[in-house]
């Protein structure tokens, strides 16, 4: 079996243990992460902006910019791999991360992702749009994992009124 970790700021931690306990025997783990094209996309437009005002800058920060994020992307790929503790696969892609962790998740046996929504209650709402996404649209067998201490069962909201 091949099972895909989709990597994020902030949660990946919980992904990668609950791979190694969930997955200890897949033949193949793949740590994902998908940068997005907003920041790099923001600073490249600023710039054009500027094109015939005089420059400021003597490149485009959009292009310093991505290469931060590469090298942020990669810091994380490593920490997450020497968390995972067995040979892997590091695979990056850019573009909107929905739609890439779904399309690298094609021929998984088993997509890992963390809620990226309301943390403090149980519900749909600990989905955020993203996570929605893939979830609605994995091709492959899903596990989602809170990223911390999962709320109590005191946190489901009520029932709709019935009229």
């Amino acid at each position: 079996m091949r099972a895909v970790v989709w990597l994020v700021e902030g949660t990946w931690p919980a992904c990668v243990d609950a791979v190694r306990v969930h997955a200890p025997h897949a033949r193949e783990v793949v740590l994902l992460h998908v940068s997005g094209p907003e920041v790099p996309g923001v600073a490249h437009g600023a710039f054009a902006g500027l094109i015939g005002r005089g420059r400021a800058w003597e490149t485009d920060p959009g292009d310093r910019v991505e290469a931060l994020g590469d090298g942020s992307a990669a810091e994380l790929l490593d920490a997450a791999a020497e968390r995972l503790g067995r040979p892997c696969v590091r695979e990056e892609r850019s573009g909107r991360p929905e739609r890439e962790v779904v399309a690298a998740a094609e021929g998984a046996g088993l997509l890992v992702l963390a809620r990226d929504g309301d943390r403090s209650r149980l519900g749909p709402h600990s989905l955020g749009p993203a996570a929605r996404f893939v979830v609605d649209h994995a091709p492959c067998p899903v596990l989602l994992v809170w990223p911390g201490q999962a709320p109590g069962l005191g946190t489901i909201p009520p029932p709709p009124h019935h009229r």
